[in-house]
């Protein structure tokens, strides 16, 4: 039976508060609705495009250029764009299964169950920090004695989501690999549902310690290091495939490929080349499935192991 999860009252604080920006446009935004973005006229009877943003490269302060990308994308294809917010991964891959979204940016983890259960898509991923790979940090207060993941026995212990490869899988698999589960090393867990919200937690010593997504934690430093600057990485995951755009399954082939250029080419104009900037994303570029095959040995290790425990 799963452990209770910890101070409830200090997880829902963190949800409520984290994420404020002093940039009206980001405050502007409802993230518990879809949202129509503004772009160029849409033709007669043709459906608007679904949108949907789970995997970021950015905390939820620079959410206001995934806004900018999905109303340039729209005006690139002259077509309506719906954008469709959500913050858990099983929600948007449901969505992408029923049909019910045509584009996604997604975790690595969430690609992976979903081209294995309804042969979600590739389009493309983002090139940033020089690199198509991120890693699951485990950070822990700056202050911390704790110097190895080892050490965390007992602690408390902040994931992500669920289906998060670096806030869920990666710290299970390494749990696996010592042959325990996050219910017999955690003193007790909860799950924040972004990895924003996780740093947060480790600065206030809310928790422990946490996995988070290097790219998150990289951005934040960068840009506002308010709280990273009160984390420690204390260790550093393998390298996995890079958060990627996906589409759904039996999309139009001609829009998958329009949709594929815009992309492609978005560095090589002045507003892609700002919208990325902002995103801290080089350029987008194509990508293999087999790029995410660390992500599966992961997944094949602790499903193993929990059948060796039943």
């Amino acid at each position: 039976m799963a452990k209770k999860y910890f101070l409830i009252f200090i997880g829902l604080f963190i949800i409520g508060t984290w994420g404020c920006s002093n940039n009206d446009d980001v405050k502007k935004i409802d993230l518990s609705k879809k949202t129509d973005l503004k772009t160029t006229e849409q033709p007669s009877g043709e459906k608007p495009l679904r949108i949907a943003i789970g995997g970021m490269t950015t905390p939820r302060a620079g959410f206001v250029y995934y806004k900018q990308l999905l109303n340039y994308i729209g005006d690139h294809l002259g077509r309506k764009v719906e954008f469709v917010d959500r913050e858990n991964y099983a929600i948007i891959n449901n969505m992408l299964k029923n049909q019910e979204l045509d584009v996604a940016f997604v975790c690595g983890g969430p690609y992976v169950d979903g081209h294995a259960e309804f042969e979600l898509e590739l389009l493309v991923a983002p090139l940033a920090y020089g690199e198509a790979v991120y890693y699951s940090y485990i950070i822990v207060p700056k202050d911390s004695p704790v110097k190895s993941f080892k050490e965390l026995r007992g602690k408390t212990f902040a994931f992500t989501d669920p289906l998060s490869n670096t806030g869920k899988l990666n710290p299970t698999y390494m749990l696996a690999k010592m042959k325990e589960t996050p219910d017999t090393f955690f003193k007790s867990y909860y799950f924040t549902h972004a990895h924003d919200k996780s740093i947060k937690a480790v600065a206030i010593r809310a928790v422990d310690g946490a996995a988070v997504d290097s790219l998150i934690w990289e951005y934040a430093n960068r840009t506002n290091p308010e709280f990273t600057s009160k984390t420690r990485i204390i260790e550093k995951s393998p390298p996995h495939g890079i958060p990627p755009v996906v589409v759904r399954h039996r999309i139009d082939p001609e829009l998958k490929e329009t949709l594929r250029q815009i992309f492609l080419n978005a560095h090589n104009d002045k507003k892609g080349q700002e919208i990325l900037k902002g995103m801290m994303i080089e350029k987008f570029i194509p990508i293999d499935d087999k790029a995410y095959d660390s992500i599966r040995e992961m997944k094949r290790w602790v499903e193993a192991q929990k059948e060796i425990k039943k």
